[in-house]
């Protein structure tokens, strides 16, 4: 039984908590400020240890700490409890900018401690397997990677104007909340981002300034992307497809189903895994990280390199949306 801290009960930290104990693996300690929030929190589960605030954690160590407070303060409290040899899960986006993310890489690595970056659809059954099965060469190179994605936001996340989400300077807007998701699962398939143009806008969510919908085109190592996404839509989904030299390979990650095609004029051939609920997905990458943490893997499903090179394209890809100049017109007219 590992000794974990949950950093933050925000309903991502209670999601975290939650399926961590599902595990059966781990003792929970918590530490919030908010004192309903963390009597709330804490009435539903089984916790061993309590802190009202981040000081008082450095009193009695954990093994672990799962960082899911907003992404502005992560570097900081990650880098404090590495220097106190904690090792470190934290949710994403790594940070809302590139300050301190060196240094704390460099004690990560000089106490040789255990560390990751939370993209949990990296944990997704139907994703792992369609990556895994392009990885052994059977559809041929990637070339072409494309994504959309949306959700009613306020539906699923109904606090949203009264959180992190309405600045990008804690991690606001769907560019660093959603769209960051699939960036990183773009770049776990066709390696990192070498360039990008973004275009997004406030459309249509009420009581906020920041983005809620984004088309970004990306050019990776091995390929090239083309991302949508929005968070008013009506249904909850998400497409993820590769085309191949020989085939093309699709996933429904929310769905845990992915589907392949290797035969021009054929249909698409799925591969059955079975159902999943939300929670599934988060309870399998707390065994993944547990599993990584315990030496049983040799990588956890994100590590800090892979989470700074996601965060150096969601503060490229805000540059370009900001960016004025980031259209060609061909009338100059509809300039």
């Amino acid at each position: 039984m590992h000794n974990v801290l949950f950093l933050g009960l925000g309903s991502i930290g209670e999601c975290h908590l939650r399926c961590f104990l599902e595990t059966g693996r781990i003792e929970s300690w918590v530490c919030e400020t908010l004192d309903t929030r963390r009597e709330e929190v804490v009435s539903r589960y089984k916790v061993s240890h309590v802190y009202p605030d981040f000081d008082a954690v450095f009193d009695k160590l954990p093994d672990i700490a799962v960082i899911a407070v907003p992404a502005h303060l992560h570097v900081s409290m990650a880098t404090r409890l590495a220097e106190a040899g904690v090792h470190v899960f934290i949710e994403k986006p790594l940070s809302t900018s590139l300050e301190g993310v060196e240094r704390l890489q460099r004690v990560i690595e000089d106490r040789q401690l255990r560390s990751a970056v939370l993209y949990t659809f990296r944990a997704g059954p139907a994703l792992r397997a369609m990556r895994d099965a392009i990885r052994t060469g059977r559809f041929g190179r990637p070339i072409q990677l494309v994504c959309t994605s949306g959700q009613h936001f306020p539906h699923y996340r109904p606090a949203y104007r009264d959180i992190y989400y309405v600045d990008h300077e804690t991690g606001g807007g769907a560019i660093q909340d959603a769209m960051t998701h699939m960036v990183n699962a773009a770049e776990w398939f066709l390696g990192p981002v070498q360039s990008l143009v973004t275009d997004a806008e406030h459309n249509v969510l009420e009581g906020v300034t920041v983005e809620d919908t984004v088309h970004m085109m990306t050019r990776h190592q091995i390929g090239m992307g083309s991302l949508s996404l929005n968070q008013f839509q009506v249904p909850n989904e998400m497409v993820f497809t590769v085309h191949c030299e020989k085939g093309s390979a699709r996933c429904q990650p929310t769905l845990n189903r992915w589907y392949w095609m290797d035969q021009v004029g054929d249909t698409w051939t799925e591969e059955d895994l079975g159902t999943i609920k939300r929670d599934d997905l988060y309870v399998n990458q707390a065994n993944l990280l547990l599993d990584y943490y315990e030496g049983l893997t040799d990588a956890p499903p994100c590590s800090i390199k892979e989470g700074i090179q996601t965060l150096r394209v969601n503060l490229a890809s805000l540059q370009s949306a900001a960016n004025a100049e980031k259209f060609v017109f061909l009338d100059e007219n509809e300039k």
